[in-house]
C-alpha cells in the first residue's frame, strides 16, 4: 500500500503539473506538446535510473538518465508546491487568473526563480560544510582526532574525481582514523568498478572503518563487500575492533532483518574503552543509552536533501540531523557529504564531522 501511494503520488503532481504548464504557455498545441512530452519522458528516466536501465547504457548517456531523472523529481516537487501557492492565491482573489494562462510573463518569472534555486542548490551541495565537536572522556588517555562521514552515494553522479576532492579535504585534517556510516555506494557496482573507485580510498592516510548501509543492499552486499576489501576499507558488520582507547562496533543495516541485537554486539565489547557505534540507521536510539555506548555516529536521513522534506525527516525520527544527547550518550546523525539523486541541497548541507576526543 505505501509502495502504491509512493507511485502514486508523483504521478499525480506530474499531471497537475503538466496541466498547468500547457494552460501557461501561449504557445501552438504542437509545441506545448513537445514541451509536455519532454517533462513527462525527463520524469520516465527516474525509473530508468531506480530500475538500474542505465547499466545497459554507455557511461556518458547512463550518466545524463541519472542526473535528468533524479533531478526531475526535485523540480517537480518545487513546481508542484509553487502551482499549489498560485492557485491558492488565484482562488483567494489575490492572483488574476489571466496570469496563469497563455502568460510568457508568469511563465518567465517561474522559470528564473526555478533557475535561481536551483544554480544556488547545486552550489550550496558543492561545498562541504566542516562540523567540529570535542568530547571529553575519561577512557581515554590521549586526544584522538576523527573524521566521520555517511551517505557518499557514489555512483554516477558523485564520481571518482568528485570524490577525489573529498579525499583530499579529509587527510588535510590529518585524522587518526576515519569512520564512515554506510551507503558508500550509491545503487550499482558498475561505475566504481569503471573509475576504480577503490584506488582513491587508498589514498587516505588514516585506517578507514565502516558499517554497511541500505544501498550497499541495494547494490549488491556480496559486490559491495568485494569493494569495501579493494577498498583497504575495515568493514565492521555486527563485529566489534579496538583502536587504542577507541572500541568501534559497527551494526549491519536494517536491511538485514537477522542482524545481531545491540545487546550482544556490546557484549564482545571491551567497556573499559570510549564505545563508539556505527549504525547506519537512526532508528531506536534508546538502545545506544541503554547498553552504556559513548558515541552513536548515523546517517540516512540526508535531512531531507532539500526543504520542505526535512520537515518530514524531522517527524520521522527522534533526531533526524545533528548533535543529540540521551544521558550519558552523545549522537551525532549526519546529512551527509554526498548525496541521492539530483545535485541540491536546499534548506540542508552536505557535511562531514571532525570529532576530537580528548581525555577529562
Amino acid at each position: 500500500m505505501m509502495m502504491l501511494l509512493f507511485l502514486l503520488l508523483p504521478l499525480l503532481a506530474l499531471a497537475y503539473v503538466c496541466w498547468h504548464v500547457w494552460l501557461l504557455l501561449p504557445l501552438s498545441w504542437g509545441w506545448r506538446t513537445v514541451i509536455i512530452l519532454l517533462m513527462v519522458g525527463a520524469f520516465a528516466m527516474l525509473f530508468a535510473s531506480i530500475f538500474r536501465a542505465t547499466d545497459r547504457l554507455p557511461m556518458p548517456l547512463a550518466t545524463a538518465v541519472y542526473e535528468v531523472g533524479t533531478s526531475s523529481i526535485i523540480v517537480l516537487l518545487y513546481l508542484t508546491m509553487l502551482f499549489v501557492v498560485l492557485d491558492i492565491a488565484r482562488f483567494l482573489h489575490l492572483l488574476p487568473a489571466a496570469w496563469l494562462r497563455d502568460n510568457w510573463w508568469t511563465a518567465g518569472c517561474i522559470v528564473l526563480f526555478l533557475l535561481g534555486l536551483f544554480v544556488y542548490g547545486n552550489l550550496h551541495y558543492r561545498h562541504k560544510y566542516r562540523q567540529e565537536i570535542t568530547i571529553r572522556s575519561t577512557k581515554v588517555t590521549k586526544p584522538v582526532k576523527l573524521v566521520l562521514m555517511s551517505d557518499l552515494h557514489l555512483g554516477y553522479h558523485n564520481r571518482r574525481k568528485e570524490f577525489a576532492r573529498w579525499v583530499g579535504l579529509i587527510n588535510n585534517e590529518q585524522p587518526d582514523v576515519v569512520l564512515i556510516a554506510g551507503d558508500i555506494i550509491d545503487g550499482s557496482m558498475r561505475p566504481l568498478r569503471d573509475e576504480r573507485m577503490h584506488e582513491e580510498f587508498r589514498r587516505l592516510q588514516a585506517p578507514v572503518f565502516a558499517c554497511l548501509g541500505n544501498h550497499e543492499y541495494f547494490s549488491g552486499e556480496p559486490e559491495a563487500q568485494r569493494f569495501y576489501r579493494d577498498a583497504d576499507i575495515c568493514l565492521l558488520q555486527d563485529t566489534t575492533t579496538q583502536l587504542g582507547d577507541l572500541c568501534i562496533m559497527g551494526r549491519d543495516d536494517r536491511m538485514n532483518l537477522r542482524r545481531r541485537l545491540l545487546k550482544d554486539l556490546v557484549a564482545s565489547a571491551d567497556k573499559s574503552k570510549y564505545l563508539i557505534l556505527l549504525d547506519h540507521q537512526p532508528y531506536h536510539l534508546e538502545q545506544a543509552e541503554r547498553e552504556g555506548i559513548d558515541f552513536q555516529f548515523s546517517g540516512h536521513t540526508h535531512h531531507g536533501q532539500v526543504w520542505p522534506v526535512s520537515w518530514i525527516t524531522d517527524a520521522m525520527y527522534e533526531c533526524a540531523f545533528g548533535t543529540y544527547q540521551r544521558g550519558a550518550t552523545n549522537y551525532y546523525v549526519s546529512s551527509g557529504i554526498g548525496i541521492w539523486g539530483g545535485k541540491f541541497r536546499i534548506g540542508t548541507r552536505s557535511e562531514y564531522l571532525v570529532l576530537t576526543i580528548e581525555p577529562e
